[in-house]
């Protein structure tokens, strides 16, 4: 899949990445990336995003394609001659080190003046907000705090491009999303070019300019997080990004982009086009939990879906309510938690409904 966009700053060009010759872990990958973009690589486990990454920093080789950066191709330049920041999910901090050192330790490999490491060493420690502690070891810090001169650190000597390996998957629930928003002011601040590869979607959908989807080493879909969330192209991307039902059915007519689809309580239901449209074929409905309202069945929505109340879950700040349909399928509706909330008894027949654009129609795995 190849995804075009203004820039060319960094173009990876029919990547492929085998390690026995055989078997493609990473198959015909190529991708146009802007400078000052964030792009992330999200995916499962095994998937390839992580050998991709590993292929832009050096560490890994590549089978075949090339990889260009600024105009220059550096598929065969060593990692060390590529000028890049790279950020770990371990810190890779050196603990017999102070803070300062840490950061200077870059700036002394280059062979920058004295005076010029010390400022800059003091203007990143107050970036990241540990101005006063370079003294400190990296033991002698929280994990967020080492996360971020671990940035710091990729950051400090300039580099246009940083990666970043699962680099908050060590951190809290509390922590990481405090890191989220370190990593995007100082993106925003700086303007360097970030691959951020992660499997928290959470973390992809609020962080990234554009999302590249991996399953078995091919890129399913590469777009901004709205688009991604709202118009999967194909039910990997819309099962793997965020929560979502999935109601069987059969299409029986289509008109234009909107399909018609009978479900298992013999409601036809309207939803746009996703990759399934012919008559007969049988299909899923994908619709999003947020998207699906309990409200009275003579409300003028496109679709009604006859269903029997079975759970109701208390997150925090919304109520879980799990549904069933005739075939056994579970339905799932998120609700805003507060006053109107409703409660159902176990069992109780209720009518959830939809509007079409909020429903896409995808080929029956």
């Amino acid at each position: 899949m190849t995804t075009e966009v203004a820039s060319d700053y960094l173009r990876f060009s029919n990547i492929q990445k085998s390690y026995d010759q055989k078997t493609l872990v990473v198959k015909d990958f190529s991708l146009d990336v802007a400078q000052g973009e964030f792009l992330t690589l999200l995916g499962p486990s095994g998937s390839g995003k992580t050998t991709v990454l590993m292929m832009m920093a050096g560490f890994e080789s590549v089978t075949s394609g090339e990889i260009l950066l600024d105009g220059e191709p550096i598929t065969r330049t060593a990692p060390y001659k590529r000028n890049i920041g790279m950020v770990f999910q371990n810190y890779a901090l050196f603990p017999h080190m102070s803070i300062a050192e840490n950061l200077a330790y870059p700036l002394k490999v280059r062979k920058m003046p004295k005076a010029d490491i010390e400022t800059r060493v003091e203007r990143y420690l107050g970036l990241i907000e540990l101005q006063g502690m370079g003294g400190r070891k990296p033991a002698q810090l929280s994990g967020g705090q080492r996360q971020r001169v671990a940035l710091a650190r990729a950051l400090i000597f300039g580099p246009s491009l940083v990666l970043m390996d699962e680099p908050l998957g060590a951190l809290d629930k509390k922590l990481r999303e405090q890191m989220q928003l370190e990593i995007t002011r100082l993106h925003k601040k700086l303007g360097f070019t970030v691959i951020y590869v992660t499997h928290d979607q959470t973390e992809a959908l609020t962080m990234s300019d554009r999302i590249a989807v991996f399953n078995e080493g091919t890129v399913q879909q590469c777009a901004s997080p709205e688009v991604l969330y709202e118009q999967p192209s194909n039910s990997f991307v819309a099962d793997f990004i965020g929560d979502n039902n999935f109601i069987a059915g059969r299409v029986v007519e289509r008109v234009g982009d909107i399909v018609k689809i009978k479900i298992s309580t013999g409601e036809e239901l309207l939803a746009t086009y996703g990759d399934c449209d012919e008559i007969g074929s049988a299909c899923r409905v994908s619709i999003r939990p947020e998207k699906l309202f309990i409200l009275p069945s003579d409300h003028p929505f496109d679709n009604k879906i006859s269903v029997t109340f079975s759970m109701r879950l208390y997150v925090g700040d919304y109520i879980q309510y799990y549904f069933e349909l005739p075939d056994k399928t579970d339905v799932v509706v998120k609700i805003l938690n507060d006053h109107a909330a409703p409660k159902f008894s176990e069992g109780e027949h209720v009518k959830l409904i939809s509007i079409k654009q909020d429903c896409i129609v995808y080929a029956a795995n």
